[in-house]
């Protein structure tokens, strides 16, 4: 049983960091800021979210894995709000997203 928590805990946490990858090469990459925030987004939710949960099945049941619990709930209800409030933010000052590719132009 100890070696099945441990591959799994390991797979989430392979998981959680190619997402954490995956969204920063689309910071990077993304050309405005909408697209920006949307790779953000997902590197809070998706990267953080396994990585947490893998962290909390090699904890065990102690008290670290119920800090890491309450860190992965603030993270879900925060991170989804802020990122649709500085979006919103960002509209209302006048950004407008860019909406054809300067490649096709």
């Amino acid at each position: 049983m100890d070696t099945i928590l441990y591959y799994l805990s390991w797979i989430f946490i392979i998981t959680g960091s190619f997402f954490a990858i995956i969204g920063a090469i689309g910071i990077l990459r993304f050309p405005d800021f909408y697209s920006r925030q949307h790779a953000a987004g997902i590197t809070d939710s998706l990267g953080a979210g396994f990585l947490l949960l893998g962290l909390m099945i090699q904890g065990g049941l102690t008290l670290v894995t119920v800090k890491l619990f309450m860190i992965l709930t603030l993270l879900l209800i925060t991170s989804p709000v802020t990122t649709h409030a500085v979006a919103q933010a960002a509209q209302k000052s006048g950004l407008k997203p860019q909406l054809k590719s300067k490649i096709t132009e």
